[in-house]
Protein backbone atom coordinates (compact mmCIF):
# COMPACT_ATOMS: atom_id res chain seq x y z
CA UNK A 1 0.00 0.00 0.00
CA UNK A 2 1.37 3.40 -0.99
CA UNK A 3 1.89 6.20 1.50
CA UNK A 4 -0.94 8.18 -0.09
CA UNK A 5 -3.34 5.22 0.25
CA UNK A 6 -2.42 4.87 3.92
CA UNK A 7 -3.02 8.56 4.49
CA UNK A 8 -6.42 8.57 2.75
CA UNK A 9 -7.40 5.38 4.58
CA UNK A 10 -6.43 6.81 7.97
CA UNK A 11 -8.30 10.06 7.30
CA UNK A 12 -11.42 8.24 6.12
CA UNK A 13 -11.45 5.83 9.08
CA UNK A 14 -11.05 8.76 11.47
CA UNK A 15 -13.98 10.51 9.82
CA UNK A 16 -16.01 7.31 9.91
CA UNK A 17 -15.40 6.87 13.64
CA UNK A 18 -16.37 10.48 14.36
CA UNK A 19 -19.52 10.26 12.17
CA UNK A 20 -20.47 6.96 13.77
CA UNK A 21 -20.17 8.29 17.31
CA UNK A 22 -21.96 11.57 16.53
CA UNK A 23 -24.90 10.13 14.58
CA UNK A 24 -25.40 7.12 16.83
CA UNK A 25 -25.02 9.22 19.96
CA UNK A 26 -27.44 11.83 18.66
CA UNK A 27 -30.00 9.15 17.79
CA UNK A 28 -29.73 7.59 21.25
CA UNK A 29 -29.90 10.92 23.10
CA UNK A 30 -33.01 12.06 21.21
CA UNK A 31 -34.78 8.76 21.86
CA UNK A 32 -33.73 8.79 25.53
CA UNK A 33 -34.93 12.38 25.96
CA UNK A 34 -38.35 11.52 24.50
CA UNK A 35 -38.82 8.22 26.36
CA UNK A 36 -37.04 8.79 29.68
CA UNK A 37 -40.40 8.75 31.47
CA UNK A 38 -41.04 5.18 30.27
CA UNK A 39 -37.78 3.95 31.76
CA UNK A 40 -38.58 5.60 35.09
CA UNK A 41 -41.91 3.75 35.31
CA UNK A 42 -39.88 0.92 36.86
CA UNK A 43 -38.22 3.20 39.44
CA UNK A 44 -39.17 0.75 42.21
CA UNK A 45 -36.42 -1.55 40.92
CA UNK A 46 -33.75 0.92 41.99
CA UNK A 47 -31.47 3.36 40.19
CA UNK A 48 -28.88 0.77 39.21
CA UNK A 49 -31.46 -1.52 37.62
CA UNK A 50 -33.07 1.36 35.69
CA UNK A 51 -29.67 2.46 34.35
CA UNK A 52 -28.87 -1.14 33.44
CA UNK A 53 -32.18 -1.41 31.54
CA UNK A 54 -31.34 1.77 29.63
CA UNK A 55 -27.86 0.49 28.75
CA UNK A 56 -29.16 -2.91 27.62
CA UNK A 57 -32.02 -1.38 25.60
CA UNK A 58 -29.80 1.01 23.63
CA UNK A 59 -27.02 -1.54 23.34
CA UNK A 60 -29.43 -3.79 21.46
CA UNK A 61 -31.05 -0.94 19.53
CA UNK A 62 -27.65 0.23 18.28
CA UNK A 63 -27.79 -2.61 15.77
CA UNK A 64 -30.94 -1.08 14.28
CA UNK A 65 -29.54 2.46 14.38
CA UNK A 66 -26.40 1.36 12.53
CA UNK A 67 -28.54 -0.39 9.90
CA UNK A 68 -30.51 2.81 9.31
CA UNK A 69 -27.52 5.20 9.30
CA UNK A 70 -24.87 3.04 7.62
CA UNK A 71 -25.09 4.85 4.28
CA UNK A 72 -25.18 8.34 5.78
CA UNK A 73 -22.22 7.59 8.08
CA UNK A 74 -20.12 6.64 5.05
CA UNK A 75 -21.05 9.86 3.23
CA UNK A 76 -20.20 12.02 6.27
CA UNK A 77 -16.86 10.22 6.62
CA UNK A 78 -16.10 10.92 2.95
CA UNK A 79 -16.98 14.61 3.45
CA UNK A 80 -14.65 14.75 6.44
CA UNK A 81 -11.67 13.11 4.72
CA UNK A 82 -11.90 14.83 1.32
CA UNK A 83 -12.88 18.17 2.88
CA UNK A 84 -9.78 18.09 5.04
CA UNK A 85 -7.56 17.35 2.04
CA UNK A 86 -9.18 20.12 0.00
CA UNK A 87 -8.85 22.66 2.79
CA UNK A 88 -5.14 21.91 3.12
CA UNK A 89 -4.64 22.09 -0.70
CA UNK A 90 -3.44 18.48 -0.69
CA UNK A 91 -5.45 17.57 -3.80
CA UNK A 92 -3.61 20.23 -5.80
CA UNK A 93 -0.29 18.70 -4.75
CA UNK A 94 -1.49 15.27 -5.80
CA UNK A 95 -2.53 16.56 -9.23
CA UNK A 96 0.82 18.33 -9.61
CA UNK A 97 2.52 14.97 -9.15
CA UNK A 98 0.62 13.66 -12.19
CA UNK A 99 -1.80 11.41 -10.29
CA UNK A 100 -5.49 11.43 -11.17
CA UNK A 101 -7.91 12.40 -8.43
CA UNK A 102 -9.89 9.25 -9.22
CA UNK A 103 -6.96 7.38 -7.72
CA UNK A 104 -7.49 9.32 -4.49
CA UNK A 105 -11.02 8.02 -3.99
CA UNK A 106 -10.08 4.37 -4.65
CA UNK A 107 -9.30 3.58 -0.96
CA UNK A 108 -12.55 5.26 0.09
CA UNK A 109 -14.57 3.15 -2.35
CA UNK A 110 -12.81 -0.02 -1.16
CA UNK A 111 -13.48 0.76 2.51
CA UNK A 112 -17.08 1.67 1.70
CA UNK A 113 -17.57 -1.75 0.13
CA UNK A 114 -16.21 -3.31 3.32
CA UNK A 115 -18.60 -1.28 5.48
CA UNK A 116 -21.45 -2.20 3.13
CA UNK A 117 -20.57 -5.84 3.75
CA UNK A 118 -20.66 -5.13 7.49
CA UNK A 119 -24.13 -3.64 7.01
CA UNK A 120 -25.30 -6.85 5.30
CA UNK A 121 -23.76 -9.03 8.05
CA UNK A 122 -25.49 -6.90 10.69
CA UNK A 123 -28.86 -7.25 8.92
CA UNK A 124 -28.63 -10.96 8.24
CA UNK A 125 -26.69 -12.39 11.20
CA UNK A 126 -26.68 -9.94 14.13
CA UNK A 127 -30.23 -8.55 14.14
CA UNK A 128 -32.35 -11.74 13.52
CA UNK A 129 -31.10 -13.68 16.59
CA UNK A 130 -32.00 -10.68 18.77
CA UNK A 131 -35.27 -9.84 17.01
CA UNK A 132 -37.46 -10.97 19.91
CA UNK A 133 -35.60 -8.53 22.21
CA UNK A 134 -35.47 -5.66 19.73
CA UNK A 135 -39.28 -5.44 19.52
CA UNK A 136 -39.63 -4.78 23.24
CA UNK A 137 -40.82 -1.40 24.46
CA UNK A 138 -38.78 0.98 26.62
CA UNK A 139 -40.53 0.09 29.87
CA UNK A 140 -40.60 -3.70 29.43
CA UNK A 141 -38.94 -6.03 31.92
CA UNK A 142 -37.90 -9.49 30.78
CA UNK A 143 -39.28 -11.29 33.84
CA UNK A 144 -42.81 -9.87 33.58
CA UNK A 145 -43.10 -9.20 29.84
CA UNK A 146 -46.21 -10.66 28.19
CA UNK A 147 -47.78 -10.46 24.72
CA UNK A 148 -51.08 -11.38 23.19
CA UNK A 149 -50.91 -13.45 20.01
CA UNK A 150 -53.64 -13.83 17.40
CA UNK A 151 -53.62 -16.03 14.30
CA UNK A 152 -49.85 -16.48 14.02
CA UNK A 153 -49.14 -19.17 11.44
CA UNK A 154 -46.40 -21.77 11.35
CA UNK A 155 -45.08 -23.62 8.29
CA UNK A 156 -47.72 -26.36 8.69
CA UNK A 157 -50.48 -23.76 8.44
CA UNK A 158 -51.60 -24.03 12.08
CA UNK A 159 -52.86 -20.76 13.58
CA UNK A 160 -51.89 -19.95 17.19
CA UNK A 161 -54.04 -17.67 19.35
CA UNK A 162 -53.72 -16.73 22.99
CA UNK A 163 -54.54 -13.75 25.23
CA UNK A 164 -51.18 -14.06 26.97
CA UNK A 165 -47.70 -15.32 26.08
CA UNK A 166 -45.24 -15.08 28.98
CA UNK A 167 -41.84 -14.22 27.53
CA UNK A 168 -39.77 -14.97 30.63
CA UNK A 169 -41.24 -18.47 31.10
CA UNK A 170 -41.85 -19.04 27.34
CA UNK A 171 -45.35 -20.30 28.14
CA UNK A 172 -48.59 -19.71 26.21
CA UNK A 173 -51.58 -19.35 28.50
CA UNK A 174 -54.94 -20.79 27.36
CA UNK A 175 -53.80 -21.41 23.77
CA UNK A 176 -56.20 -22.04 20.90
CA UNK A 177 -54.61 -23.73 17.90
CA UNK A 178 -56.53 -23.96 14.63
CA UNK A 179 -55.16 -26.91 12.65
CA UNK A 180 -55.25 -26.67 8.86
CA UNK A 181 -54.20 -28.58 5.77
CA UNK A 182 -53.62 -27.41 2.19
CA UNK A 183 -56.22 -28.10 -0.45
CA UNK A 184 -55.01 -30.53 -3.09
CA UNK A 185 -56.04 -28.51 -6.15
CA UNK A 186 -55.50 -25.08 -4.56
CA UNK A 187 -52.10 -25.00 -2.79
CA UNK A 188 -52.64 -21.40 -1.65
CA UNK A 189 -55.90 -22.29 0.13
CA UNK A 190 -56.31 -24.09 3.44
CA UNK A 191 -58.96 -26.39 4.93
CA UNK A 192 -59.56 -26.21 8.69
CA UNK A 193 -59.37 -29.70 10.21
CA UNK A 194 -59.85 -28.98 13.90
CA UNK A 195 -59.24 -26.85 16.98
CA UNK A 196 -56.91 -27.57 19.89
CA UNK A 197 -57.50 -26.00 23.28
CA UNK A 198 -55.34 -26.31 26.39
CA UNK A 199 -54.65 -24.67 29.75
CA UNK A 200 -51.07 -23.83 28.79
CA UNK A 201 -48.28 -24.81 26.42
CA UNK A 202 -44.48 -24.73 26.59
CA UNK A 203 -42.08 -25.43 23.73
CA UNK A 204 -39.87 -28.52 23.54
CA UNK A 205 -36.92 -27.69 21.27
CA UNK A 206 -35.83 -31.35 21.03
CA UNK A 207 -39.10 -32.50 19.46
CA UNK A 208 -39.94 -29.07 17.94
CA UNK A 209 -43.43 -29.15 19.37
CA UNK A 210 -45.60 -27.36 21.91
CA UNK A 211 -46.27 -29.57 24.94
CA UNK A 212 -49.87 -29.05 26.03
CA UNK A 213 -51.37 -29.14 29.50
CA UNK A 214 -54.86 -30.67 29.42
CA UNK A 215 -54.88 -30.43 25.64
CA UNK A 216 -58.13 -31.26 23.83
CA UNK A 217 -58.61 -31.63 20.08
CA UNK A 218 -62.01 -31.06 18.47
CA UNK A 219 -62.50 -32.09 14.85
CA UNK A 220 -64.54 -29.68 12.74
CA UNK A 221 -66.46 -32.57 11.16
CA UNK A 222 -67.45 -36.00 12.36
CA UNK A 223 -66.34 -37.32 8.98
CA UNK A 224 -62.76 -36.54 9.94
CA UNK A 225 -62.85 -38.50 13.17
CA UNK A 226 -65.10 -40.99 14.95
CA UNK A 227 -64.50 -39.12 18.22
CA UNK A 228 -65.15 -35.38 17.98
CA UNK A 229 -63.07 -34.77 21.13
CA UNK A 230 -59.62 -36.26 21.61
CA UNK A 231 -56.93 -35.71 24.23
CA UNK A 232 -53.63 -34.44 22.79
CA UNK A 233 -50.33 -34.00 24.59
CA UNK A 234 -48.43 -31.92 22.05
CA UNK A 235 -48.66 -30.02 18.79
CA UNK A 236 -45.71 -30.19 16.42
CA UNK A 237 -44.71 -26.76 15.11
CA UNK A 238 -41.65 -24.80 14.02
CA UNK A 239 -43.07 -21.64 15.65
CA UNK A 240 -40.59 -21.24 18.51
CA UNK A 241 -41.07 -18.90 21.52
CA UNK A 242 -38.52 -16.38 20.21
CA UNK A 243 -40.47 -16.12 16.93
CA UNK A 244 -43.73 -15.03 18.58
CA UNK A 245 -42.79 -11.42 19.54
CA UNK A 246 -41.50 -10.76 16.01
CA UNK A 247 -44.35 -12.45 14.15
CA UNK A 248 -47.07 -10.57 16.04
CA UNK A 249 -46.86 -7.53 13.74
CA UNK A 250 -45.93 -7.24 10.08
CA UNK A 251 -43.95 -4.06 10.85
CA UNK A 252 -41.29 -6.27 12.42
CA UNK A 253 -40.53 -8.14 9.19
CA UNK A 254 -37.40 -6.01 8.76
CA UNK A 255 -35.90 -7.83 11.77
CA UNK A 256 -36.01 -11.21 10.04
CA UNK A 257 -33.20 -12.65 7.97
CA UNK A 258 -33.62 -13.25 4.23
CA UNK A 259 -33.93 -16.98 4.90
CA UNK A 260 -36.73 -16.38 7.41
CA UNK A 261 -38.48 -14.08 4.93
CA UNK A 262 -38.41 -16.78 2.24
CA UNK A 263 -39.71 -19.34 4.73
CA UNK A 264 -42.48 -16.95 5.75
CA UNK A 265 -43.40 -16.33 2.10
CA UNK A 266 -44.17 -20.03 1.65
CA UNK A 267 -46.83 -19.75 4.35
CA UNK A 268 -48.82 -17.18 2.31
CA UNK A 269 -49.23 -14.59 5.10
CA UNK A 270 -51.87 -11.90 4.89
CA UNK A 271 -49.22 -9.15 4.54
CA UNK A 272 -47.63 -10.71 1.46
CA UNK A 273 -47.05 -7.31 -0.19
CA UNK A 274 -45.01 -6.05 2.78
CA UNK A 275 -43.06 -9.30 2.81
CA UNK A 276 -42.07 -9.05 -0.85
CA UNK A 277 -41.20 -5.39 -0.39
CA UNK A 278 -38.92 -6.31 2.48
CA UNK A 279 -37.25 -9.06 0.41
CA UNK A 280 -36.45 -6.62 -2.39
CA UNK A 281 -35.22 -3.89 -0.07
CA UNK A 282 -32.75 -6.39 1.38
CA UNK A 283 -31.07 -6.39 -2.03
CA UNK A 284 -31.39 -2.70 -2.82
CA UNK A 285 -30.44 -1.18 0.56
CA UNK A 286 -26.68 -1.98 0.31
CA UNK A 287 -26.70 -0.81 -3.32
CA UNK A 288 -28.41 2.46 -2.40
CA UNK A 289 -25.88 3.11 0.38
CA UNK A 290 -23.04 2.68 -2.12
CA UNK A 291 -24.81 4.84 -4.71
CA UNK A 292 -25.14 7.67 -2.19
CA UNK A 293 -21.37 7.61 -1.79
CA UNK A 294 -20.80 7.51 -5.56
CA UNK A 295 -23.01 10.58 -5.91
CA UNK A 296 -21.14 12.59 -3.29
CA UNK A 297 -17.49 11.71 -4.04
CA UNK A 298 -17.13 13.42 -7.47
CA UNK A 299 -18.64 16.61 -6.02
CA UNK A 300 -16.39 16.59 -2.96
CA UNK A 301 -13.20 16.17 -5.01
CA UNK A 302 -12.87 19.87 -5.75
CA UNK A 303 -9.49 21.52 -6.21
CA UNK A 304 -10.45 24.97 -4.96
CA UNK A 305 -10.99 25.30 -1.18
CA UNK A 306 -13.36 28.22 -1.88
CA UNK A 307 -15.81 25.84 -3.55
CA UNK A 308 -15.72 23.30 -0.72
CA UNK A 309 -18.71 24.73 1.14
CA UNK A 310 -20.99 24.64 -1.90
CA UNK A 311 -19.71 21.14 -2.77
CA UNK A 312 -20.64 19.89 0.70
CA UNK A 313 -24.15 21.39 0.43
CA UNK A 314 -24.71 19.86 -3.02
CA UNK A 315 -23.37 16.50 -1.84
CA UNK A 316 -25.62 16.41 1.21
CA UNK A 317 -28.54 17.63 -0.89
CA UNK A 318 -28.27 14.78 -3.39
CA UNK A 319 -27.57 12.07 -0.81
CA UNK A 320 -30.37 13.42 1.38
CA UNK A 321 -32.78 13.29 -1.57
CA UNK A 322 -31.76 9.67 -2.20
CA UNK A 323 -32.18 8.83 1.49
CA UNK A 324 -35.61 10.47 1.71
CA UNK A 325 -36.81 8.84 -1.49
CA UNK A 326 -35.73 5.43 -0.21
CA UNK A 327 -37.57 6.08 3.05
CA UNK A 328 -40.76 7.09 1.22
CA UNK A 329 -40.47 4.08 -1.10
CA UNK A 330 -40.44 1.76 1.91
CA UNK A 331 -43.63 3.37 3.18
CA UNK A 332 -45.44 3.31 -0.16
CA UNK A 333 -44.22 -0.08 -1.46
CA UNK A 334 -47.07 -2.07 0.05
CA UNK A 335 -49.70 0.69 -0.04
CA UNK A 336 -49.82 2.22 -3.54
CA UNK A 337 -51.37 0.25 -6.37
CA UNK A 338 -50.59 0.88 -10.05
CA UNK A 339 -53.25 -0.19 -12.56
CA UNK A 340 -55.02 -2.02 -9.75
CA UNK A 341 -51.93 -3.96 -8.73
CA UNK A 342 -49.45 -3.47 -5.89
CA UNK A 343 -45.88 -3.73 -7.19
CA UNK A 344 -43.44 -3.62 -4.23
CA UNK A 345 -40.51 -4.54 -6.49
CA UNK A 346 -40.89 -1.28 -8.43
CA UNK A 347 -40.66 0.89 -5.32
CA UNK A 348 -37.67 -1.04 -4.00
CA UNK A 349 -35.66 -0.46 -7.19
CA UNK A 350 -36.98 3.02 -8.03
CA UNK A 351 -34.25 4.95 -6.09
CA UNK A 352 -31.59 2.96 -7.95
CA UNK A 353 -33.17 3.66 -11.35
CA UNK A 354 -33.16 7.39 -10.58
CA UNK A 355 -29.88 7.95 -8.71
CA UNK A 356 -27.55 5.40 -10.34
CA UNK A 357 -27.51 7.36 -13.66
CA UNK A 358 -26.84 10.53 -11.64
CA UNK A 359 -23.86 8.81 -10.00
CA UNK A 360 -22.42 7.78 -13.37
CA UNK A 361 -22.91 11.28 -14.74
CA UNK A 362 -21.11 12.74 -11.73
CA UNK A 363 -18.21 10.31 -12.09
CA UNK A 364 -17.94 10.99 -15.82
CA UNK A 365 -17.92 14.77 -15.34
CA UNK A 366 -15.41 14.62 -12.52
CA UNK A 367 -12.45 16.95 -13.13
CA UNK A 368 -9.30 15.02 -12.29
Amino acid sequence: MKILDKYVTKTFLTGYLIAFLVLMGLRIMIDLFVNIDEFTENAQLGTFRVLANIAVFYGRSSLLYFRDFAGMITVVAAVFSLGKMTKNNELIAVMASGMSLKRIIAPILFLSLAFTGLHVVNQEFFIPPMADKLVRSHDSIDETLTYDMWFISDSQGNLFCSPQFNVGEAVIQNPTIITRTRQENQPVLWDVTGIIKADSAHYDHDTESWVLKNGLFMAVSRQLSDKPYQTVKSCKSDLAPKDIPVRRKSTYMDLLSSYDLMKLARQNPKDIAKLYAQKNFRITDPLINFIMLMISLPILVCRDPKGLKSAVFISFGLTGACYIMTFLSKILAAEISIAGRIIPELWAWLPIFIFLPIAFIELDSMKT
